[in-house]
């Protein structure tokens, strides 16, 4: 088993966690589900999202068969409007590879993190472990309460 910062915190903190290996080239949600075997919408993708005005970037949480709706997560953080960096803005901003990009890996650094709604409904969810080939299983509220998050109908079907 890989561990990291990540599964080093999680342990410490003693949360009911499995780690999942992965091939270490960027995968999408989409074949982390395939890989894993599971559905799409237990895979959870975290996507960058910058504000206007100043202020740390928004890790938003969402299932990996969905996209972000950025006027949904802007309403629900009272946000005017909100910005979708590229992919080498947003490793820029995070200090992490896209893939492996984590909301477990960025914890007390500033991050708002937001999940979207559908995870309350999981037993568990698929998130990366903070760097590419590592994903992570664990239960939502945990993840929630690890990253001082809140849940938000901030997702959309794809395309």
């Amino acid at each position: 088993m890989k561990t990291n910062n990540v599964t080093r915190l999680l342990d410490q903190r003693k949360i009911a966690y499995t780690t999942h290996e992965l091939p270490v080239e960027k995968l999408g949600a989409i074949e982390v589900a395939r890989f894993l075997n599971v559905s799409p919408a237990l895979v959870y993708k975290t996507i960058v999202v910058t504000r206007l005005e100043k202020g740390k970037p928004i890790l938003a949480v969402t299932p990996g068969d969905q996209e972000v709706d950025l006027k949904a997560l802007a309403a629900a953080l009272g946000e005017k409007k909100l910005h979708l960096p590229s992919e080498r803005e947003a490793e820029r901003l995070t200090g992490l590879q896209a893939g492996g990009i984590s909301p477990l890996a960025l914890i007390n650094r500033g991050f708002q993190v937001v999940i979207d709604e559908s995870a309350r409904r999981l037993e568990y969810i698929y998130v990366s472990g903070g760097q590419r080939g590592l994903n992570i299983c664990l239960a939502p509220a945990d993840l929630a309460a690890l990253t001082n998050a809140r849940f938000a109908a901030i997702s959309r079907a794809s395309g």
